[in-house]
């Protein structure tokens, strides 16, 4: 695939986006904020890397300047204790253990898998829906089994893995902006000092 096919697909993707879905997850968001809720991401390789950097833009960049924040925390960010689970216990349990120590009823949990059958996102998933939590499943190629286990499907519809990650970190970043929009205004954000301290 040639860097013009990818675009194509990658833009017929994101045209074919379930937007009524994406603002479910803004409400979910919205409503998690209010209520102080945890939110918690999860994800293997570039799954995992979207879920931490969605963690991080809302830490600081959604929660910039407001005096209740974001809690959203990225289960796969704690290099060491993830690691001591796979070893001790097994690969599988790398999200859920740590899950057990931090879930609330009324959290909400998003897990990213391209494939949606990653075994530890779904079995984190499972222990949260069981818990009290609503599960967002974020998937690309047929959304596998979190896709149906999920109380919200954000799907990329497209056999392809890049342009999941890709659909699923614009995903966040839609949310984020209208989270942004919902919760700031028009008061000062990070984003507006970002030239003047390159300058």
């Amino acid at each position: 695939m040639n860097p013009t096919e990818y675009r194509q697909l990658l833009t017929h993707t994101l045209n074919a986006l379930d937007m009524a879905a994406v603002e479910r997850l803004v409400e979910l968001f919205v409503d998690a904020h209010a209520r102080g809720a945890q939110i918690f991401t999860m994800g293997n390789g570039g799954s995992g890397a979207s879920a931490s950097h969605a963690a991080g833009d809302f830490l600081k960049g959604a929660s910039y300047g407001l005096d209740q924040r974001f809690k959203m925390i990225c289960l796969n960010d704690n290099l060491p204790s993830m690691m001591a689970v796979a070893n001790d216990i097994g690969w599988d349990d790398i999200f859920v253990e740590p899950l057990k120590n931090y879930l609330k009823p009324g959290d909400l949990v998003i897990g990213i898998s391209g494939s949606g059958n990653s075994r530890n996102v779904l079995k984190a998933g499972e222990y949260a829906k069981a818990h009290g939590a609503t599960l967002v499943g974020m998937t690309g190629f047929k959304g596998g089994k979190l896709r149906e286990l999920a109380d919200l499907s954000i799907h990329s519809d497209a056999m392809d893995m890049e342009v999941a990650e890709d659909v699923h970190m614009a995903v966040f970043n839609m949310v984020k902006k209208a989270c942004m929009a919902r919760l700031m205004g028009d008061a000062p954000s990070m984003g507006g000092t970002y030239d003047a301290r390159i300058a």
